[in-house]
């Protein structure tokens, strides 16, 4: 165990990131970062992490924001319920904690979005409580170095991962074990093709001896991936304005604005909607793919309609940057607001 610990941390000391979270025991900017770097890769993730610590230095300017101006800085990074989320967390500190973060991992997992391993995360790198940090990263290096056959999305299989991960944590160093440990799987125990050939640990690796590296880690379920079709309708008018509808649904992109859409319930009614519209323009079909969902979108510009829905707005063109909206339809924009601009 000693061992694993001393290799882990040699590893890290030479080969980390100098990443602006790991420079500091703050509990509000380690926070913001894990909440960013959930389904999001450091590279995407670091832009946003410096663009919310210079809007909102402070948990306080957080939850006293407006929502629609912290899903327009979220913009682009998906997952809106992130967001939302973070807004509701950064009020519970102010309103319930004075603006000070709980010191502990069980105080903090009363707070909303937190989960097992962001409570960990903040609980160690920031109050140095010996809690282990298991994320994805950590379930590969130990389940390849263990050769442990459970399947980390099983309920055992997450028990028997957080047991080993506490019993090997390095109680008197945890915040640089848990971002060693993270940062391993990171660069070194990558998913695909790890250069296991110059890694550290591969006389201890037991997936490595066995021929398993490929095998590991292993999971149990497979998701179950809904295709949904769409068809936005760009009303544009003489005087260059469009139409934008906020959505309040439950579920993805809530509280985001788009273009009044239409969904079908499949590919072929979707296409004989096209077919018998009316249209200044169409777009390409657009894809765009969630964990759960995979959404094919097209973009349909035509002449408006001559009375505004209540649930809709009417905008200038210029004027939609100042709205937050779903990355597809960011996309969209990005390629053809020109061609829209000149129709």
């Amino acid at each position: 165990m000693l061992q694993f610990q001393d290799i882990i941390i040699d590893w890290y000391d030479k080969n980390k990131r100098n990443l602006p979270w790991r420079n500091t025991n703050n509990p509000y900017f380690i926070w913001l970062s894990e909440i960013i770097l959930q389904q999001t890769r450091v590279d995407q993730g670091l832009p946003y992490f410096e663009k919310f610590v210079n809007h909102y230095p402070s948990v306080y300017e957080l939850a006293i924001a407006d929502e629609q101006e912290i899903l327009n800085d979220w913009q682009g990074l998906g997952y809106y319920s992130r967001a939302r989320n973070l807004h509701k967390t950064a009020k519970e500190v102010v309103d319930i904690y004075k603006g000070v973060f709980p010191s502990t991992y069980i105080e903090l997992l009363k707070l909303t979005g937190i989960g097992p391993y962001t409570a960990a995360a903040i609980a160690s790198f920031a109050f140095d409580e010996a809690k282990a940090v298991v994320d994805g990263n950590v379930y590969r290096v130990l389940s390849r170095v263990f050769d442990i056959e459970e399947a980390i999305d099983s309920t055992q299989g997450k028990k028997t991962f957080e047991s080993l991960a506490n019993e090997l944590i390095d109680k008197n160093n945890s915040a640089i074990y848990n971002q060693a440990i993270m940062e391993f799987g990171a660069l070194q125990c990558v998913p695909v093709n790890p250069s296991c050939i110059i890694c550290p640990l591969q006389f201890q690796c037991l997936a490595y001896k066995n021929k398993t590296i490929t095998q590991r880690p292993l999971k149990s379920k497979k998701t179950k991936v809904t295709p949904r079709y769409f068809v936005y309708v760009v009303e544009l008018s003489s005087n260059q304005t469009i139409r934008i509808e906020k959505r309040k649904e439950k579920g993805i992109w809530q509280h985001l604005y788009q273009f009044p859409l239409l969904e079908f319930m499949s590919i072929e009614e979707k296409q004989s909607y096209l077919a018998s519209l009316k249209y200044k323009f169409i777009s390409k079909e657009y894809k765009h793919i969630l964990s759960h969902q995979h959404l094919f979108a097209h973009f349909a510009v035509v002449e408006p309609t001559i009375k505004i829905p209540e649930d809709q707005l009417e905008i200038a063109l210029s004027e939609l940057s100042n709205f937050p909206i779903p990355r597809l339809i960011d996309k969209f924009w990005e390629e053809h607001s020109g061609l829209v601009e000149g129709l």
